[in-house]
């Protein structure tokens, strides 16, 4: 039985699928009107896959539209974010790869919700 940790956001909600020594897996929910904070991570890599709606992702300054089976790869060092501007939630899968998977391996650029 796969153990599923979840943590609420206010921007939504991810769920830790699998926590590895060299991987994590998360489900991450962004609500309407929601996005996460412009970041970079120092020891890990991204790649995201949209499984429901349609996001504005920014990498390193640019916009892009994403749709649900895509897949945007962040690697280690590029600052990015993903906004939902719809009026449903967004869904995608995150797979991290890299050193070190801790939430403190966020460096906030930009943040709606005055986190550090």
């Amino acid at each position: 039985m796969i153990s599923i940790e979840s943590e609420e956001r206010p921007w939504g909600r991810f769920f830790v699928v699998h926590n590895e020594p060299n991987y994590k897996l998360k489900r991450i929910e962004v609500d309407p009107g929601g996005r996460l904070s412009y970041q970079f991570h120092q020891k890990r890599s991204e790649a995201w896959t949209l499984i429901e709606g349609i996001g504005t992702i920014t990498l390193d300054g640019q916009e892009k539209k994403c749709k649900a089976g895509e897949t945007i790869l962040i690697p280690q060092g590029v600052k990015h974010r993903i906004e939902n501007k719809g009026q449903e939630k967004i869904v995608f899968i995150e797979v991290q790869t890299g050193t070190y998977f801790g939430e403190d391996d966020i460096v906030r650029i930009e943040d709606d919700y005055n986190r550090t």
